[in-house]
């Protein structure tokens, strides 16, 4: 054995013992349950695929191990891996050996497999087809329709909305009430409605012989809640591996306790620290459960050795996750070390915020780093919108993961098309897309209307007099009504802009089940629209040609250039950059407004914050603007709020950063002494009461 190991000798002690945790010799006894606690940046990847390696070269059958990940590129990517490990003691024959991996997969991927396998047992038809979200949703819709639900006097959840609800109670194996009192409040009173929906939706896929993809799992554990069946599903695998454990929800881990209710030959691989995606009922509580969950209790390895980091921005994040009420203990260190320590900078508000981020990225880019080595993270998408407006100003070519950039988002774009309409009646393009925005108005129905204001000399004054479309009702009126106000000018520039938000907002809330998001966007264009002069210098500078990206990626802008990173904390998890600068990090921002109602909410906050923080390598900004624009209206119609730092970096931590303001303090310029004031205001003022 000794001879084979030098492959092992590039692992550090805590890597080490993971891999080769149960093995001895090749008989290769399972061993008890192991929890692989990875931090940020500790080579998590490269140790399970180590282990799985170590596993095959000793032995171990490759068709027996089963390798679950959150991707089929993860897996790809991890197979690859093993082959180049196992190759290096095996030689050639670690293509055959890895080739024979077949269990290596998503869970829903696996889970498909297995009930195809055991389609008989479990009262299934093995031929059954697979729903992928909008099959899903338009089925959904078809039982909607059926209900008469459709057709309620106060409007009736939305397709889209039904199917999510109805994913989140599968997943969190949550009743329906719950779920609709902490995630769905403004469906609450629809909850029999639902309940009768979802039974026919059920019943629905059941006589069509389909499966969602949250049947996939579910079926699966029910499957296993047999004895029998639990103990042959089982029985396939004396090696069971689980990535990323700690975004696993209530099903996926019923599902492996299912499968290996001693622990026996299961390993589990993840971070407390990085949970932050209950937003898909991934449960924290899976991984901190996890050492009880067996007897004897599950080994617990903590891979705490950072490859990615300086030393002071780790002592920061430490100070950050260190004040979570519950986590697992884990101090990241490194023999990295860095000029640097991470910058708290305040800024006066998101326009200057802009401003600090754009000078400091290409001050780096000067220094000699790309843009692409540079990110900025925020949590929320619509944070970046004054930032992605700066960057286009200044041509810095950029992409945004996380969502469509701001801009070629469907719902600014719609507004950007009812201004366009209202400055050019003659722009088809944007009449079209604004026209087909209301119930009952198609594309017959749009064209025969901008014909018809195409033939006069007036097409604004002719719109009330065009042709109304017989199913558009009360809207049809709101709209002629909209477009007159906004052609005069009669709210003025930029209140108009609000006008015409309030006109959208019901149809918003119509074609889109996360409104709520898309409003806060809308208004944050009212706050870039305020820093033009009119409207036509605003659509001039602003009105893009329409996305090509579909994706939750933008897309690369320039792709033969160097272009910086946007994203948001989720979309960053797994990445580093040399440079990171993290937008708004006072209370309100991190943690969310939307995120404060419950203890276990801001212990993900908090997380939230330690991603952000743990992915710079050499250089970390957190930015604190004193002002920023908020979605909510207050009693006063100003939507900034005053803001103040994170509660997640108290006063205690404060002598782990370096503060900074910006712009800096200049000093005050020298006046030239005069012969005295060249007009004397106060005295005019004074004699107008004379």
């Amino acid at each position: 054995m000794a001879a084979k190991v030098h492959y092992l000798d590039a692992l550090n002690p805590a890597q080490r013992r993971a891999v080769e945790h149960g093995v001895s010799g090749t008989d290769m006894p399972p061993g008890r349950p192991l929890l692989v606690i990875a931090g940020a940046g500790s080579g998590k990847t490269n140790t399970l695929a180590h282990r799985v390696a170590h596993l095959i070269v000793n032995g171990a059958d490759p068709r027996r191990i089963l390798l679950m990940t959150f991707s089929r590129r993860a897996a790809g990517e991890m197979e690859k891996r093993v082959e180049r490990i196992a190759r290096k003691v095996i030689g050639e024959k670690a293509g055959v050996m890895t080739d024979a991996l077949a269990w290596a997969g998503t869970f829903h991927g696996i889970g498909a497999r297995l009930l195809r396998t055991y389609a008989e047992q479990i009262g299934l038809d093995a031929a059954f087809t697979i729903h992928d979200r909008e099959d899903s949703a338009d089925l959904m819709n078809l039982a909607r329709h059926d209900l008469g639900f459709s057709k309620t006097e106060s409007r009736f959840p939305a397709k889209g909305t039904c199917v999510t609800i109805y994913s989140r109670c599968v997943n969190a194996q949550a009743p329906l009430e719950d779920v609709l009192g902490s995630w769905f409040p403004w469906c609450q009173a629809w909850a029999p409605e639902l309940k009768e929906l979802f039974n026919a939706y059920v019943e629905a896929k059941q006589r069509q012989n389909v499966l969602d993809y949250d049947d996939l799992l579910l079926y699966w554990a029910q499957a296993i809640t047999d004895p029998a069946l639990a103990q042959d599903m089982g029985s396939r695998f004396d090696h069971v591996l689980v990535d990323e454990y700690q975004d696993t929800n209530r099903l996926q881990a019923s599902i492996l306790l299912g499968l290996k209710p001693d622990g026996q030959g299961l390993t589990v691989v993840g971070d407390d620290a990085q949970s932050i995606y209950s937003f898909r009922a991934a449960a924290v509580r899976n991984i901190l459960d996890f050492p009880a969950s067996f007897t004897p209790a599950a080994e617990i390895i903590t891979l705490d050795r950072n490859y990615r980091s300086t030393q002071a921005i780790l002592a920061a994040a430490n100070g950050v996750i260190a004040l979570a009420p519950e986590r697992f203990t884990k101090n990241l260190w490194t023999e990295r070390q860095g000029p640097a320590i991470p910058q708290l900078v305040s800024v006066r508000d998101e326009t200057d915020q802009a401003g600090y981020i754009v000078e400091r990225v290409l001050e780096n880019r000067e220094g000699g780093s790309t843009l692409k080595q540079q990110a900025v993270l925020f949590r929320t998408s619509s944070h970046s919108g004054p930032l992605e407006v700066e960057l286009t100003r200044r041509n810095i070519p950029f992409v945004k993961f996380g969502g469509l950039k701001f801009l070629d988002t469907a719902h600014v774009k719609d507004m950007l098309a009812l201004l366009r309409f209202v400055q050019n009646p003659r722009d088809r393009v944007a009449g079209f897309r604004v026209m087909q925005l209301m119930q009952g108005v198609g594309p017959t129905a749009a064209q025969r209307v901008l014909d018809h204001m195409a033939e006069t000399s007036d097409p604004i004054a002719s719109l009330a007099g065009a042709p109304c479309p017989p199913r558009a009702g009360r809207a049809w009126q709101d709209f002629v009504k909209t477009i007159e106000a906004l052609r005069t000018g009669g709210p003025g520039w930029p209140a108009e802009i609000e006008y015409a938000r309030l006109w959208y907002e019901p149809h918003l809330d119509r074609l889109h089940e996360d409104a709520i998001t898309r409003q806060a966007d809308l208004v944050q264009l009212e706050q870039i629209a305020s820093g033009y002069p009119s409207r036509e210098r605003f659509l001039t500078e602003l009105t893009l040609d329409p996305p090509d990206a579909t994706s939750d990626q933008a897309g690369v802008p320039m792709l033969d250039e160097d272009y910086l990173i946007l994203s948001t904390i989720h979309s960053a998890k797994g990445q580093e950059w040399k440079s990171v600068f993290v937008l708004n990090v006072v209370d309100g921002c991190i943690p969310s407004d939307l995120g404060t109602g419950t203890t276990a909410e801001i212990d993900e906050e908090r997380r939230l914050l330690y991603v952000a923080m743990t992915r710079a390598k050499d250089d970390l900004h957190l930015i604190t603007p004193h002002r920023f624009f908020t979605h909510k209206q207050n009693a006063m119609g100003d939507r900034h709020v005053y803001a103040s730092r994170t509660r997640f970096i108290p006063n205690a931590l404060i002598g782990l950063f370096e503060r900074t303001i910006w712009p800096p303090a200049t000093a005050p310029v020298a006046r030239v002494a005069t012969q005295g004031p060249r007009i004397d205001v106060g005295a005019r003022i004074r004699g107008m009461w004379r």
